[in-house]
This record gives structure tokens, sequence and C-alpha cells, in this order.
């Protein structure tokens, strides 16, 4: 058991290399399932200028999966984007991925969340000086009150991640198969601003509700999204990186595809943009989330490698290969 721990710090420790460094730190939680389905729901409208749509996605605490609801941000600075969190799959561990402020949306699993999150990069907006206009082809706002508004149908088509089963996780058996595009990654790679102390606190208020957790709701929250948005908290804009993302309408946005994009065969990595603390989480006992996904029973995961005991035997006279699966 402790050489089993041990091989696990070590995978977790080298996912931690695979990380590029980032302007701030956040906590990357490991568990052995993956989330709860995405829920479906209606995005509340907008109702004030330059609000940034925060989508709901489902965190982990002591007690089990639970459900952060959506909400609407102010961006924290002018042309700030929010990029999502994502659990992403590697080697049997479900990692969550913190999300972060920048100028551009990085790589968030390929994950639809909705609200202009279909997958790659963000949809619903751009900033076009020091204001931000929606695309109400997709997203909805209050007319009366916000005036900078188009239409962009194509942007939605080029960036949809075609996700029929709602999986709320990247990578591996079930999970949605995106691999970062380079636009993706240059936005990764980024220095970022971490989500403002508001954000925290509206995390915090969900994990302490029990009806945000899956195993009292079944995986189908009461509270998806609120209509009220978060309070502003204004921190310095991080430094433009030289090296600017293709586009296709606005220095603002991730370029993207000619077409609706389709999931590949290839398993995702874990990516991402930040100084990290690795903790791993074990599950409560008797506490398992209704509709948590684990992999198929057939699927082929692989395995934690543990380190013999002792010396290492002496070889052995060649012979006839036995037949695999019966080795002693």
């Amino acid at each position: 058991m402790r050489l089993f721990r041990s091989a696990r710090w070590l995978l977790l420790a080298l996912l931690v290399c695979l990380v590029p460094a980032s302007s701030f730190a956040g906590v990357f939680i490991s568990v052995g399932f993956g989330p709860p389905v995405l829920p479906v729901y209606v995005v509340p409208p907008c109702p004030e200028p330059n609000l940034i749509w925060t989508p709901g996605y489902w965190a982990y605490g002591d007690q089990g999966s639970f459900w952060v609801p959506g909400a609407w941000v102010p961006a924290p600075f002018s042309g700030g984007l929010w990029t999502p969190g994502y659990w992403g799959w590697n080697n049997g561990l479900y990692v969550y991925n913190p999300g972060y402020w920048g100028f551009h949306v990085g790589y968030y699993g390929g994950i639809n969340y909705g609200g202009g999150y279909l997958g790659i990069g963000f949809a619903g907006g751009e900033w076009r000086g020091g204001t931000f206009a929606y695309n109400t082809a997709v997203v909805n706002v209050n007319t009366t009150i916000i005036h900078n508004t188009y239409v962009n149908q194509t942007i939605i088509q080029q960036n949809t991640v075609v996700n029929s089963n709602h999986a709320a996780f990247s990578g591996g058996p079930g999970g949605v198969q995106h691999v970062a595009t380079p636009q993706e990654k240059i936005a990764a790679s980024e220095t970022h601003t971490a989500p403002t102390t508001f954000q925290t606190q509206h995390i915090q208020s969900a994990q302490s509700s029990p009806t945000s957790y899956a195993k009292n709701n079944g995986g189908h929250p009461t509270t998806l999204a609120v209509a009220k948005p978060l309070p502003l908290e204004a921190h310095t804009a991080p430094p433009v990186s030289h090296t600017t993302p293709t586009t296709t309408n606005s220095p603002n946005k991730v370029g993207t595809g000619a077409s609706t994009y389709r999931p590949s065969t290839t398993q995702a990595s874990v990516t991402g943009s930040h100084n990290t603390e690795m903790r791993t989480v074990t599950p409560p006992k008797n506490n398992t989330p209704s509709n948590t996904y684990a992999p198929p029973k057939n699927s082929t995961v692989p395995k934690t490698y543990t380190p013999p005991k002792g010396n290492p035997p002496a070889p052995k006279p060649e012979g006839k290969p036995k037949p695999e699966g019966h080795e002693k």
C-alpha cells in the first residue's frame, strides 16, 4: 500500500512537470472517478454591461461532487476573458485544472459548457475597445440596458465540440476527445490572473449547501445558475504576450477552423498554465455521487507501477514464451 501511494504521488509530480508556469498558484485536485454529467440549462440574461459569463461546473469537496452555479462576473480588468476550469483524465486519475482570467481564452478540455463556451475558445462576445460586445446568437442580454451587441452564427459553428453525452471531463474512456489547438496552447502559456475573491466565495457558498451535492440531488442541482452578478473586483491587467494567437474577427478571440469541430480519437492531455499544488482526494465512504462516471470494465486503463521489493531475481534461461496473462 505504501509503495502504491508513492507511485501515485510520483505520477502527480510528473503531471506538475507538464504544466507551464504562470503568475498564480492553483490547486489541482485528483480523484479516481469522473464528475457527473453536465446538466443542460438556460443561461440567465446578462443584466449589465461588461459582464463575462462563467459557466457552472462540478467541483469536488470532502462530501463528494458538488455543483457550482454559473454566474455573470465583472471582468477584473479591461479586455479580460475567462477560461473555465475542467476535469482531465490521465492514467486512471481525474485531475481538475482551475480556471483563470487572461486576454485570450485557453484550453478547457473541449468541454461544451454552453453560454458561449462551446468547446473551443469563446463565442459569446468580444472586447471592442473598453466595452464588451455580446453575440446574441448564443448569449441572451437585457437589450434595454445593453446596446453593444452583434450576431455571428459562423463562430458558433467553428467553435462547437460535439458532446452528445454531456461528459464533464476531457480524455479517457467516455470523455471529450479534443487535443489543444495551437492557439489554445499559446493562450494557455500566457500570464494569467487568478479568480476573484468573489468567485472563490461563490464556490465556498456552493460547497456549504447540502443541495449542491450530487449525492443529495442525484446529479440534478436545483440552482444551476444565479441571475445576480457577482461584485466587481478590479485587478491590474497582466502583461500582454508578445505571441498573439491567430484570430478570426477580434484580437481578443481565439481563432478556430472553418467548420464544426468533431472530437478525434486522440486522448486529450492535461494542460494548464499554473504553478500548482497537487492534492489527491480520497472519496468519502458510502458517499459515491449519483451518475458519477467510472471507466468501463473492459476499457484499457494504464496501471500504476509498483516497484519490486528486494533485489531483482536472476534472469531465467530463455525458453518457450508463455501465453499473455499467465505470468506468475
